[in-house]
């Protein structure tokens, strides 16, 4: 006998009680992943969103590909950068932003 026709015997004889046996491993199962595993993300992204949103003239930023720069202008949704000692300019969408650094203040 497989487990599927083994649940739906067990719901018909039980009523409530095999359906609610049945669901409870199920309905547990996905809370557990939502608390490990999309709740903390959902918090991580929306600190991030909060970061670029403040950012200012000065910070310094990492993007997703690994760029580290000091921001020398914004715009609508467009950051410039300053990435070397020879002051290379390059313009980045804000979306590919993973990290602001705000300068430490003396």
């Amino acid at each position: 006998m497989n487990l599927t026709t083994f649940a739906m015997t067990e719901a018909a004889a039980g009523g409530w009680t095999g359906i609610l046996g049945t669901l409870l491993p199920l309905v547990l199962m996905f809370g557990l992943m939502y608390l490990l595993l999309i709740r903390p993300q959902r918090t991580k992204e929306k600190k991030l969103r909060e970061q670029i949103n403040a950012m200012a003239v000065g910070d310094k930023i990492i993007t997703a590909g690994g760029v580290v720069g000091k921001i020398v202008n914004l715009k609508d949704d467009e950051v410039t950068i300053s990435t070397s000692v020879a002051n290379t300019l390059i313009t980045f969408k804000k979306a590919s932003i993973s990290s602001v650094i705000k300068p430490v203040s003396e």
